[in-house]
């Protein structure tokens, strides 16, 4: 049977056997009828235009691990932003790990998903905010059909959340290939902030798909800062859908680094419902070899007085793909927006590809918005200029590209996390550059 018979046919069974409330279950029963009407996605789809499934889906995957597996702290460490205090939540092949993990009630809840879903404490946040956001398309659907584990996140009012929050999935290789399908809910009422890092990583070469949901509420002036780090092996294959619901007065902010995986897939959507409220979209993506990596952005700008900024690089080598299809939507009611958008990419691979689609459909008349793109190679005048004063063209390269991504780096707030992604791109373009950007 293939992948979407042998989900629709396991939900059954998976769905007796988890503790969950009765609204959940409602919830969980109506997302699978969704995903076994629509299927997975194709390049029939207008979406999904420029990047198919078909080599990924092909895979026998395991959809539940067989057993629990452990990790050391010296196995991941690499992988943990370590030097900063932090709040962890860690899973191994979908399954909490205690051990690894750091997590607190004093205040604010960072916990588990699983407990969020079944204990009676949490259900009136749940119903008021779990599959909310979260839109009805096939692959959300599937994921809130199979939702059991992931992060749950409540900041309560006029709270700043003193250490950032690494939310990490890892899987071991022991299943010969399997899928995972965390789920995020991150509630920040009103005047909090948080910081908060995700990252999903392989440690085998085995096929990995994760089909992960992330729903983020931002009320009245909340400060959200997300960071993604997308730097796996090229046999793992990720499916990002984020959905940031925001009110009056709040700021959030996704930073998508792109390095690593075979095919990645981040669908960002941002609804903005209240005056004077700024989205910030940012993303950095450098990949080679036959990598894939699509994104499809949304900003829903639905009251006026509001802003949206997306920035995103990309720099493409060998044979990779790239796509870029990002949408700003001004309502009628929504005056006085001011949004911008804009895709600079630049080819070092005559073999390499970028698809790139930025979209407005405006239906107010007074606005500010704008859009663009590039698609070009690296300034070959710039580069004799650099040569001329005694710098190798390895070096050279690397350091107009670093030049062309400062801009996404340098709104990175946290200091530790920017030298991270420094040192990550310094060696995806295979140089050893002695300084911080």
């Amino acid at each position: 049977m293939d992948l979407k018979e042998k989900l629709v046919s396991s939900f059954l069974a998976f769905e007796n056997k988890v503790d969950l409330d009765a609204y959940a279950h409602d919830v969980r029963s109506e997302a699978i009828k969704i995903f076994e009407q629509k299927g997975f996605p194709s390049k029939r789809d207008e979406a999904w235009k420029y990047t198919s499934l078909n080599s990924v889906l092909k895979e026998d995957y395991s959809v539940f691990p067989k057993q629990e597996n452990a990790l050391e702290y010296h196995q991941v460490k690499h992988y943990l932003i370590h030097d900063i205090d932090t709040y962890k939540i860690i899973f191994i092949d979908g399954k909490y790990s205690s051990h690894l993990s750091e997590t607190t009630h004093e205040g604010i809840d960072v916990c588990l998903m699983s407990a969020a879903l079944s204990k009676p404490k949490y259900q009136l946040i749940i119903e008021n905010y779990f599959n909310k956001a979260a839109e009805q398309d096939s692959l959300s659907a599937l994921n809130t059909a199979f939702s059991q584990e992931g992060a749950y996140i409540h900041i309560p009012k006029n709270k700043i959340v003193e250490k950032p929050i690494q939310i990490i999935h890892f899987s071991t290789g022991d299943e010969s290939a399997i899928m995972l399908q965390p789920r995020n809910l991150i509630v920040v009422d009103e005047n909090s902030h948080v910081q908060i890092i995700e990252r999903h990583q392989s440690l085998t070469d085995n096929p990995v798909l994760t089909n992960s949901v992330t729903e983020i509420f931002t009320n009245k002036r909340a400060i959200v800062d997300y960071y993604k780090i997308q730097n796996d092996k090229e046999t793992a294959s990720l499916i990002d859908n984020t959905f940031i619901k925001q009110k009056r007065e709040s700021i959030a902010s996704v930073h998508t680094f792109a390095f690593g995986g075979k095919l990645t897939r981040n669908n960002l959507n941002f609804y903005q419902n209240g005056e004077r409220i700024d989205s910030t979209l940012k993303g950095i993506t450098i990949i080679g070899n036959k990598q894939h990596v699509d994104h499809n952005t949304l900003v829903h700008h639905i009251e006026p007085n509001c802003e949206s900024h997306q920035d995103y690089k990309g720099i493409f080598g060998d044979r990779a793909t790239g796509v870029f299809n990002g949408k700003v939507v001004v309502e009628k009611e929504a005056q006085k927006t001011n949004a911008f958008q804009a895709n600079n990419n630049i080819l070092v691979s005559d073999k390499a590809t970028i698809n790139t689609k930025p979209q407005l459909e405006i239906f107010a008349d007074d606005v500010k918005c704008s859009h663009g793109c590039t698609i070009g190679q690296l300034d070959e005048s710039a580069m004799f200029y650099m040569r001329s004063r005694g710098i190798p063209e390895k070096e050279a390269r690397a350091l107009l590209m670093f030049a062309f991504s400062n801009n996404v780096l340098e709104s990175v707030k946290i200091p530790q996390l920017k030298q991270r992604i420094t040192k990550i791109i310094a060696k995806k373009l295979g140089v050893n550059i002695g300084f911080d950007l």
